[in-house]
């Protein structure tokens, strides 16, 4: 797709509407999705609001629609940065704390053996985010746990609301 950042919103609306563009599109033409997703009601991602764990004025955490493991959660920053070189340190700082804290959570409620975290925001445009991929006991650990195949997100509410309920504190 030719370079999408010379067209109107409207007219890449339309394009991703009638599936003439990718989320990869959009990346190769300089354009973070995320921002464009929020921007554009959340044309591209869907609305995470029923996924969403925790939620301040800088971050929001919330279940991965894809999933490599029960309880894969991205924490995202709300500004727009390319990539963890572009954050401050108080940003660094905070998200890194509240990675803990959720990691603290999915090991309690979902019972998991370890929380792997990783950052990979790799092309010409993207967005600064935190995944954290529980493992459990009965799984090999190692980085392949990184690539395991996605599946569809199944919503477990109990689950869901106990870590609202968990990281709720955080807000205070």
């Amino acid at each position: 797709m030719d370079n999408l950042k010379q067209l109107k919103n409207e007219e890449i609306i339309n394009l991703i509407k009638n599936k003439m563009v990718t989320v990869a599109d959009i990346v190769d033409s300089g354009i973070c999705p995320t921002c464009f997703d929020k921007e554009n009601d959340h044309i591209l991602y869907g609305d995470k609001t029923d996924k969403m764990i925790y939620e301040n004025d800088k971050f929001e955490c919330f279940f991965v629609e894809n999933p490599r493991s029960d309880g894969h959660t991205v924490i995202s920053t709300k500004k727009h940065y390319k990539d963890m070189m572009e954050i401050d340190d108080i940003i660094c700082k905070e998200i890194f704390i509240l990675a803990k804290e959720v990691m603290k959570a999915l090991k309690e409620i979902y019972e998991a053996e370890s929380v792997y975290l990783c950052t990979m925001c790799d092309g010409p445009m993207n967005h600064f985010h935190i995944q954290l991929i529980p493992r459990y006991s009965f799984e090999k650990r190692g980085s392949k746990n990184f690539v395991k195949p996605r599946f569809e997100y199944k919503e477990d509410k109990e689950k869901l609301q106990q870590m609202k309920q968990r990281l709720s504190v955080l807000a205070k």
